[in-house]
């Protein structure tokens, strides 16, 4: 099989009938050129360029063969084209997969103002609480709340915070606040879950640690939905802060018992890779590491 670097060394040369010239141009030794010339002459059996200490001229042959290896060159400028556009460029398609609980505080946001930002991305966004394999459903990118066990996956963490137990005013109004995580049995609770299984809630204080194991009054796999029965007075609940954030900063959501502390969590951004990312993907990293910690300023930590 015929060199195809060769062909282009070779045509660069007969182009500018100078091996010095021919190597500056493609940022080679001139001892380099004239091996690679050499060798295709080599390889093909026929002489291609006649030298003298003054002068250089395509044989016959040479100038027949020389238009194929033009053809090589218009190739491999093309690919840099490519390659170079895809660099520079925003653009194309950029596949997400996200929790629901993040998806109308977090990432719509996020999505909406990149786009703004490079209007030549499209962005498919997959928005589900089950377990998403990248490798197999073709997502660039994955939004994942808590611990990453696949360690083929590389991670960023985007947020870091602590998760707490609210309740509406009205509910606390009419229910004395719990002051210690034992108090809470007597309490409605409502749990993020996909049955209405027993739960459990752990909680700390100081060195001091608390479990307590309950039957949910109201489970439900949506946290949307779940805020909104917090804030009907159904109860109390685990409601963490990058869902509807505004609830308590308005004060209509409170945080109960503030001094014990539920496990801390976060939230991460994986793709597969590190090397060679394409510069949509980098730029939408980048991009929403940026801009989260902007959106939610105070999370309890």
């Amino acid at each position: 099989m015929t060199d195809l670097n060769a062909l282009i060394v070779f045509a660069r040369v007969a182009e500018v009938h100078s091996f010095s010239e021919a190597a500056r141009r493609l940022n080679m030794p001139i001892s380099t050129v004239s091996r690679k010339v050499a060798e295709l002459e080599d390889a093909l059996g026929v002489r291609l360029l006649e030298r003298s200490t003054r002068s250089l001229r395509v044989t016959d042959i040479g100038q027949d063969i020389l238009v194929e290896a033009q053809r090589g060159v218009e190739l491999e400028e093309a690919v840099e084209s490519i390659v170079s556009n895809q660099l520079s460029e925003a653009r194309g398609l950029l596949r997400i997969s996200a929790p629901p609980s993040i998806g109308d505080s977090l990432l719509a946001p996020i999505i909406t103002a990149f786009q703004s930002s490079y209007p030549g991305v499209r962005v498919h966004a997959l928005v589900t609480d089950r377990f998403v394999d990248p490798i197999s459903e073709g997502i660039d990118l994955a939004f994942r709340v808590g611990k990453l066990k696949d360690s083929s996956l590389v991670a960023r963490t985007l947020l870091s915070y602590r998760r707490q137990l609210v309740a509406s005013p009205e509910y606390l109004d009419a229910n004395p606040a719990p002051k210690h995580p034992r108090e809470l049995d007597q309490h409605r609770l409502l749990a993020f879950s996909h049955s209405s299984d027993e739960r459990s809630w752990s909680f700390s204080r100081g060195k001091r640690r608390e479990t307590l194991k309950y039957l949910p009054f109201l489970a439900m796999n949506d946290y949307a939905a779940l805020a909104q029965a917090l804030l009907s007075g159904s109860g109390i609940g685990d409601l963490p802060p990058i869902v509807r954030p505004k609830l308590i900063r308005e004060g209509r959501l409170v945080e109960v018992m503030p001094g014990w502390r539920l496990a801390p969590e976060s939230l991460s951004m994986i793709h597969l890779g590190k090397r060679h990312l394409p510069r949509t993907l980098r730029l939408f990293k980048e991009f929403a590491t940026q801009m989260a910690p902007t959106m939610f300023p105070d999370l309890p930590v």
